[in-house]
């Protein structure tokens, strides 16, 4: 279904008025009404950052994991948001073009500009459940850097990917938060490097005990062991007090829970949003 651009063309409107309220009133009612007609599609790549194949190949995986798990996964790009908060924008662009599944509307939009090198996070319904502050930080954390090095076909699978890892993990009843975060795997090179440097101690070990066997001259490790049995006599001992010491252990003071979960904000058409920003 073809792809109707609802929310940058709301958002001009809103920047260009200069006439009377009734105007703003009036364009703000035909875009919902324009939003209300389509469904959009899961990928709006507005920036031209993706060739033909990628585009087929990453909107599959999309409607792959949003069809399975019923939550709306989408992907954004944007030349330029002229002058708007990549936040609001996201928001704006997943209500307004009638995104999320299920009666609470649940979903995830990243968004990305390109002039501003802004990237954005908005969530909806369950999702905003799904992905904790602290899971949505570990995921840009883990793509960021496609992007930054315009690997965008690559850092955007690596988001799908992460978001239908997120969402299998949240059916088992505790979301990825700040206290169970996903394993970070051990590259190959560094599982190599470790082998050679166990396989490296061990032969110097093993070496080591070879070469204490064929030593026949020890050294003792008292002094008493250099002297002659019986020619020490000892005619009077005591005991003399030189000092003391003492040891204090702090108390453990109690550690306060911390900071999981999702913070939310109120988009401008009165929904709940969860999310994130920053750049790459």
């Amino acid at each position: 279904m073809l792809k109707k651009k609802i929310i940058p063309v709301f958002l001009a409107s809103v920047l260009t008025v200069s006439g009377t309220t009734g105007f703003v009133t009036e364009a703000f009612s035909e875009n919902i009404y324009a939003a209300e007609e389509v469904h959009t599609e899961r990928l709006a790549d507005f920036a031209d950052l993706l060739d033909d194949g990628q585009k087929e190949e990453l909107e599959a995986k999309l409607d792959q994991v949003s069809e399975d798990y019923g939550c709306d996964v989408v992907v954004v790009t944007e030349e330029t948001l002229d002058g708007a908060v990549p936040q609001d924008y996201a928001d704006d662009f997943f209500d307004y073009n009638d995104y999320g599944m299920g009666e609470d509307k649940s979903g995830i939009l990243f968004l990305i500009t390109m002039s501003e090198r802004k990237r954005c996070i908005s969530t909806h319904g369950e999702a905003i459940q799904i992905f904790t502050d602290a899971g949505q930080e570990y995921m840009t954390d883990n793509f960021v850097s496609y992007l930054s090095d315009g690997e965008y076909y690559e850092g955007f699978m690596k988001f799908a990917d992460l978001c239908e890892e997120f969402i299998i993990q949240a059916q088992s009843g505790e979301p990825y938060d700040v206290e169970n975060l996903p394993k970070e795997t051990i590259p190959f090179y560094m599982i190599f490097l470790i082998s050679l440097v166990v396989g490296f101690v061990s032969a110097l070990i093993v070496t080591g005990v070879m070469r204490s066997r064929m030593k026949t001259v020890h050294m003792k490790p008292d002094a008493a062991d250099y002297m002659k049995d019986g020619s020490l006599h000892i005619n009077r001992s005591r005991d003399i007090f030189l000092y003391h010491q003492v040891t204090r252990t702090a108390k453990p003071k109690e550690e306060s829970s911390g900071g999981g979960g999702s913070s939310t904000h109120t988009s401008s058409s009165g929904e709940t949003h969860g999310g994130s920003s920053g750049s790459f």
